[in-house]
């Protein structure tokens, strides 16, 4: 029988619902910046902007949705082995290795942060911003990653099945 288990706090829920929101804005922002300067080829026109603010928004998108599949469970994994472990074995197995994904995040977290607070002298060559803008995606994206991961952590450690934590939808 699978323990019941309440939804994640609400900011929890609603950093959540931010964070998938942010991720179709930049991609549909992405889709036409991209769109648009496909068409002023076409009169041999280009925006010059275009490439750098694309490849900055393309980091952000990247690191968010790294945090949109942590809040899901839905990173990629090789469960050959732990598929095979009774439950109390299977949630000592996810404890482990989630908490190793938690320690290799808060490890990116602090070098993430670190490479904004030393980029905010470096400029981007067309836009001209502080190349700190960039750097921040995977600091931002790390750092809900290590939430996300972290609420499924303390779950795991209260006893929450995978199966509850994060049911399958048909």
């Amino acid at each position: 029988m699978l323990k019941a288990v309440a939804p994640a706090p609400l900011p929890i829920r609603l950093v959540g619902r931010m964070v998938d929101w942010v991720v179709i804005t930049i991609g549909a922002v992405m889709a036409t910046m991209v769109f648009i300067n496909v068409c002023l080829h076409l009169f041999h026109k280009d925006l010059a902007w275009v490439t750098e603010f694309g490849e900055l928004l393309m980091v952000w998108v990247t690191f968010l949705g790294g945090a949109c599949a942590a809040q899901r469970g839905a990173h990629m994994t090789i469960t050959e082995f732990i598929d095979k472990l009774g439950p109390a074995e299977r949630r000592w197995a996810d404890l482990v290795v989630q908490s190793a994904c938690l320690a290799m995040l808060l490890v990116l977290v602090r070098y993430g942060w670190s490479l904004v607070n030393a980029n905010w002298g470096n400029q981007l060559t067309v836009l001209e911003w502080p190349m700190a803008f960039q750097y921040m995606g995977m600091a931002v994206g790390c750092s809900l990653m290590a939430l996300f991961v972290g609420w499924d952590v303390w779950q795991i450690a209260h006893g929450v099945p995978r199966e509850t934590r994060y049911p399958k939808s048909d």
